[in-house]
């Protein structure tokens, strides 16, 4: 019987963050067995750690190349079992590294992205998910410019002008999938910058999900955006609030290499 483990990853002192289903033995799973236990579960993402830390991530309608809030619960899950350390993760977007330590009563886990990478995103691109968003170009941060970023997976970013615009999520869920899914973007990373740091939302139509609560995945690339726009160091993301699921993920930019996104999670 294969064992499920369920955890919600970037919570905030226990209570919100992004729920994930995580199996850490998942020796013998197909493809097809992998998929029904996430449509099951119904979380934006589960988790399968295969031997050799291989490890496959599956949405409920489709498999993912990298999840950022289900490595975070995996490894929490893992140390929670085998004691602290470090993982190195053979993801389909290449190797992660997860290390886990105790801190402040906490288990806190650390992973390092592939290489990341940006690129502009052609005003056409911008125009058609503006439409779907139901956003107009006045909406968005100009100190912010559109971006494709990658840190193990695609993510178109979009920077609302205002607190208010952001928290005003209300798009096509089909017009945007079908963009997201003809351009490989995973999610939208639509973000806004505010005085204690970012606050995002992640539209996740491809996975069938109306909006992620917490996106590691996303917060890397987006680490790797603001690299390429001079900014290094610390930054925190706050997420989930408009959802009710308070989420907060700390990304630490170096000036080279894998952008870091650390986060907590507990068990539910």
């Amino acid at each position: 019987m294969t064992n499920i483990e369920r955890y919600t990853a970037f919570d905030v002192d226990g209570e919100g963050g992004n729920p994930a289903g995580v199996v850490l033995d998942a020796t013998g799973l197909d493809e097809a067995r992998m998929l029904a236990i996430a449509a099951d579960l119904g979380y934006s993402e589960t988790a399968f750690l295969l031997p050799d830390n291989h490890i496959r991530y599956f949405s409920p309608l489709a498999e993912v190349s990298f999840c950022g809030h289900a490595t975070i619960a995996t490894a929490v899950a893992h140390a929670e079992r085998s004691g602290v350390g470090t993982l190195a993760l053979r993801t389909q977007a290449g190797e992660v590294v997860v290390r886990t330590r105790h801190e402040d009563g906490q288990l806190l886990a650390t992973l390092t992205s592939v290489a990341p990478s940006v690129r502009d995103a052609p005003p056409s691109l911008v125009e058609e998910a503006l439409a779907a968003l139901r956003w107009d170009a006045a909406d968005l941060d100009p100190a912010l410019p559109p971006r494709v970023a990658f840190a193990g997976a695609h993510h178109l970013v979009l920077a609302a002008g205002s607190r208010e615009r952001l928290a005003k999520l209300d798009y096509d869920f089909d017009a945007l999938g079908a963009l997201m899914a003809r351009e490989d973007w995973t999610t939208v990373q639509l973000v806004w910058a505010g005085p204690e740091g970012f606050h995002s939302r992640n539209p996740f139509p491809p996975g069938g999900v109306y909006e992620d609560p917490a996106t590691g995945a996303s917060a890397a690339a987006f680490g790797a955006y603001l690299r390429e726009l001079g900014t290094t160091g610390r930054i925190t993301i706050h997420q989930g609030e408009d959802l009710g699921r308070p989420s907060r993920l700390l990304v630490d930019i170096p000036a080279t290499g894998g952008i870091s996104v650390s986060g907590t999670a507990v068990r539910l």
